[in-house]
């Protein structure tokens, strides 16, 4: 993963002359004044755990396996959000852990924890480091530092029970590990966010991921059974059975805490067979309204295809491309629908001839499988268009939420709304990635010109959207997270009595505050 940007840096490139152009003339983006930092020019604080402390943590994992060089903290400094990389590429390494460790085994963990409770050192569990919520920062004040929890070594498929479709993994799998594991054995998770070829299945988890496939599949955390998680008081081993009527299910407390309450070191997934077919194709649709009213007769009646996604007019326009793919249709005219159908070959012609009688009855016109297969290409490479735009002197960013359809139209408006009177006349895109029968989320894309402070600026903007999002009635996050962006609108969402709830199940899994300080919650 390249440390100032998203991924592989091979796959990273300049914007052509014709887009330069139109960015200044669509938004006054110019490039900046100051080139990007090198990983060499990175400033980055002095360790500050003591020899003792880290004689300690070798003595647990293997000297091997605890690393304090340059190279190894600044690349587990922060996520992936867009402050975050104008942090990185301006050369502020400040966040950096102290060491960055490498457990090999839950026991290892458990004692780790321990070990840094005692000293007080704080503690932030890495997976991928794809973290675009500032989830990956620790609050630093009042410890005597802090380490990267690094858990890459935690990577087996430890178990395939094919007669209850259930396997256990360990977090620190990459997605696409995972799944070539999995293959093996004709299975597959069907999770394939956007994060997917970087991203590892204990920050699915402890995120609440949501993938590209959820209509079909469901969300990461529908298909976790069962969790063992290691905190500083000890073992939790959750998930005897599918469902439980014992309790509240402490399984959802530790999905989405972020690594808050504990370490998740295996889970127990749903698997699915993986499929003979898969086919995605493109749909138009006059405008928002319309193919929103689609979308929410499939989710609520059926037949549900497994990608479902709605582009609203300004995204249809700025992200199509190859004109022919609208069929000779104008550029700007309408909305891009991309709907896809994965399964057994004798299923799929129907699901797929079943669900274009209900598009076309409700005014959707078929662009056949040119839009399919072009956004089933490039699912993942939006990221590396983020980066050559920051490099060329434009914020880019997205946000998301999601709420019931009811009020849907509501919480469209009030973002786009606080995105134009925060930064001007931006760029200000939208989709709708995931449905269910109750409602949707919504993904926005936001692009503007960089001014001479674009942290401060995004930053106003952020509060500002954060506000608005929680007035509309929406919830602060989907499928992104908390971290500490979200941390003040989430406390707004659940309020004062059940950040109360939150803080006492923290206080008793982790009495010392060690694990991710300042993340999900105060």
């Amino acid at each position: 993963m390249l440390w100032s940007g998203w991924g592989d840096p091979a796959r990273a490139s300049e914007l052509p002359e014709p887009v330069r152009r139109l960015l200044r003339d669509m938004l006054g983006v110019h490039a900046p004044e100051v080139p990007a930092a090198s990983l060499g020019e990175v400033r980055l604080p002095p360790v500050t755990l003591s020899p003792p402390v880290l004689a300690e943590l070798r003595d647990i994992v293997g000297a091997g396996h605890v690393r304090s060089d340059d190279d190894a903290r600044i690349r587990h400094t922060r996520g992936k959000s867009t402050p975050d990389l104008m942090r990185m590429r301006a050369g502020d390494g400040s966040d950096a852990p102290d060491a960055v460790v490498l457990p090999g085994s839950h026991a290892e963990v458990l004692e780790l924890l321990r070990a840094c409770a005692a000293h007080r050192v704080a503690v932030v569990p890495f997976g991928g480091g794809t973290s675009v919520v500032g989830g990956l920062v620790a609050a630093r004040q009042g410890f005597a530092g802090a380490v990267a929890l690094d858990l890459a070594r935690l990577n087996r498929l430890i178990s395939v029970d094919t007669e209850s479709m259930v396997a256990e993994m360990e977090p620190g799998l990459r997605a696409p590990q995972a799944e070539q594991l999995l293959a093996g054995h004709g299975l597959t998770l069907g999770h394939f966010p956007q994060s997917f070829e970087y991203a590892t299945l204990g920050g699915f988890a402890a995120a609440r991921s949501s993938g590209q496939a959820s209509a079909g599949y469901g969300r990461f955390d529908d298909m976790v059974v069962g969790l063992t998680v290691a905190t500083p008081r000890g073992t939790l081993d959750l998930g005897r059975a599918p469902k439980s009527a014992a309790g509240p299910d402490l399984r959802q407390v530790i999905l989405g805490s972020e690594g808050a309450f504990g370490v998740i070191t295996s889970l127990r997934l749903r698997v699915r067979r993986a499929p003979a077919e898969r086919i995605y194709e493109g749909w138009r649709f006059a405008s928002f309204a319309a193919g929103s009213a689609a979308l929410r007769r499939l989710a609520q009646d059926g037949p549900v295809p497994t990608v479902l996604r709605l582009s609203d007019e300004t995204e249809t326009m700025v992200g199509l491309t190859r004109p022919e793919e609208l069929g000779g249709l104008a550029a700007d005219a309408g909305c891009l629908v991309i709907a896809g159908y994965e399964g057994p070959s004798s299923e799929v012609p129907l699901q797929r001839e079943r669900a274009a009688e209900v598009l076309s009855g409700l005014g959707g016109v078929s662009l056949g499988p040119g839009p399919g297969e072009s956004w089933a290409h490039g699912r993942y490479a939006a990221p590396y268009l983020r980066d050559s735009l920051l490099a060329a002197g434009a914020t880019v960013e997205t946000l998301e939420t999601a709420g019931f359809w009811s009020n849907l139209p509501r919480l469209y408006d009030a973002v786009r709304l606080s995105l134009h009177a925060s930064l001007g006349s931006p760029l200000v895109m939208c989709h709708v990635s995931h449905v269910y029968g109750t409602g949707a989320s919504l993904y926005f894309t936001v692009v503007t010109a960089q001014t001479e402070d674009p942290l401060a600026q995004w930053e106003a903007a952020k509060r500002s959207v954060n506000e608005a999002i929680v007035t509309a009635g929406g919830t602060i996050s989907h499928h992104h997270g908390v971290g500490r962006d979200h941390r003040e609108a989430y406390a707004a969402e659940i309020g004062d009595l059940g950040v109360e709830i939150l803080r006492g199940v923290k206080d008793r899994l982790d009495p010392e505050g060690i694990l991710n300080p300042g993340v999900l919650i105060a």
